[in-house]
């Protein structure tokens, strides 16, 4: 094993859109894990829009990045030396290790990846954070009845097309936002959607959902918050449920945007808005996979990797997946076991 590894930190904070120049590429030594740790050698880093806002100095659910921070990201990778009895050379596991080839591990930190028969970089995405993102949101806050209108926004991605699945298999009616007519048909032909708008080609959002949800909306997973929300918000039905999960149009704002009111249309409508953070069902993440698992095998989740190789294209990747770029889940794959 080589002596030294290579990270990417956090070498300036973005304004605006992030910049190659706001992240460095470092060579380090390889550390030896101390007592109750172990060494992981990365597979796989996954890159989620969260991340942009760590970026900032500023509240948030969690602590933002110090400067020359290695950036906070998921890892999938295997156990290469260990000095804890709770894991074993050659374990794959995943945990929160950052940017970097290779990351000291303790019990708490990680977790032993469970489903051998699956493709371990699926323990950064389906069944993943982003899967138990669509799961528990989804379920526990859009609480989906048969008949249902549901409109997913970002329903090309890594946790939009997982809603869109789980909504159909609730025998809901699913549209899909996404941004490009590859997408848009990818969502139809491949997962199921009955309908599908690609808003960088619509000239009118409220007129195109009009024509897709004559019945009004039911249920509205919120992956993007921006004026597509604001055009969605009108349309809802009575006793709609509005998921926010994600808000990509704004991260990368200098100026926050002004947008249209929604209490009005949540007054009148008797609708309910609720934010989510996966953290809080961490108690029930094993049961989340569990059915995610089964669905796989199953034949009835389907899922999208985008895969770039090389840890020196980290920042470059995450700068085109905040632009919508990605197409699926985005990973960087750092070694893949012959």
């Amino acid at each position: 094993m080589q002596d030294v590894h290579r990270r990417i930190v956090l070498k300036s904070r973005p304004k605006g859109y992030p910049e190659l120049s706001d992240f460095e590429l470092v060579e380090t030594p390889i550390e030896d894990p101390g007592p109750g740790e172990s060494l992981v050698r990365a597979h796989y880093l996954s890159l989620d829009p969260y991340m942009r806002g760590r970026m900032n100095d500023a509240r948030s659910y969690v602590p933002p990045l110090a400067i020359g921070e290695v950036i906070v990201g998921g890892v999938v990778g295997e156990v290469v030396r260990t000095n804890t009895d709770a894991s074993a050379v050659g374990d794959v596991v995943e945990g929160r290790l950052g940017w970097q080839e290779y990351g000291l591990a303790r019990p708490d930190t990680v977790r032993k990846v469970p489903f051998p028969d699956i493709p371990e970089s699926t323990a950064l995405g389906i069944l993943g954070m982003p899967g138990l993102t669509a799961y528990f949101s989804f379920l526990e806050i859009g609480k989906p009845v048969p008949g249902d209108t549901v409109v997913v926004s970002a329903a090309s991605g890594a946790v939009g097309a997982v809603v869109g699945q789980i909504a159909k298999l609730n025998g809901c009616r699913v549209v899909g936002i996404a941004g490009s007519d590859e997408k848009i048909a990818y969502i139809k032909d491949e997962l199921g959607f009955d309908e599908g708008i690609n808003h960088r080609a619509a000239e009118d959002m409220g007129a195109a959902l009009d024509d897709v949800c004559p019945d009004r909306i039911d249920v509205y997973f919120d992956n993007v918050g921006g004026p597509i929300t604001d055009a969605v918000i009108p349309r809802l039905a009575l006793r709609a449920r509005v998921v926010i999960c994600g808000q990509i149009s704004q991260y990368n704002l200098e100026q926050p945007q002004t947008a249209p009111s929604v209490l009005r249309h949540l007054l009148i409508n008797q609708a309910r808005m609720e934010g989510f953070i996966v953290t809080s069902f961490q108690a029930r993440f094993e049961e989340g996979r569990a059915r995610l698992a089964q669905w796989v095998r199953d034949g009835k989740l389907k899922y999208k990797e985008d895969i770039t190789d090389g840890i020196e294209n980290a920042p470059e990747q995450f700068i085109e997946l905040m632009r919508g770029h990605n197409f699926g889940k985005k990973l960087i794959r750092l070694y893949e076991p012959e």
